[in-house]
């Protein structure tokens, strides 16, 4: 099924591990043009975007869509740019309580230079159904 909605937007192609099993996730993305500024460069909401959305696919899964999450903070360090072609976001839990998740979560391209990392403290909530 093609993605919809923010998956769209951000340029999502495939979920290739959710993490229900391993406890880590890997959705690849589609940078495009249209996404960057100055120079060929991806703007940086997107590359906020695709971390998050592979942090946020994590705990959906690990949780069996049983839990939800919502971002207390979420940190970003750029380490190279990005620009148009194949992204890897890759995210894991690196803590898990009963209403708190810690996270964390990076980029590559495809030659495997990291772009960027990131970290987020998350509110885990009951699915609402």
């Amino acid at each position: 099924m093609p993605p919809t909605g923010i998956a769209k937007t951000l340029g999502l192609e495939t979920v290739v591990d959710n993490g229900a099993q391993s406890g880590r996730a890997a959705l690849h993305f589609r940078a495009t043009m249209d996404m960057c500024h100055s120079g060929g460069i991806v703007q940086g909401g997107f590359v906020t975007g695709w971390l998050d959305m592979a942090m946020a696919n994590v705990v959906l899964s690990k949780s069996n869509y049983e839990q939800n999450l919502l971002s207390l903070e979420i940190k970003v360090s750029f380490l190279a740019s990005a620009g148009p072609g194949l992204v890897i976001a890759e995210a894991w839990i690196e803590r898990m309580g009963r209403s708190t998740g810690f996270l964390e979560a990076r980029l590559t391209n495809e030659r495997g230079d990291v772009l960027a990392k990131a970290s987020s403290t998350v509110k885990l909530v009951p699915m609402k159904r």
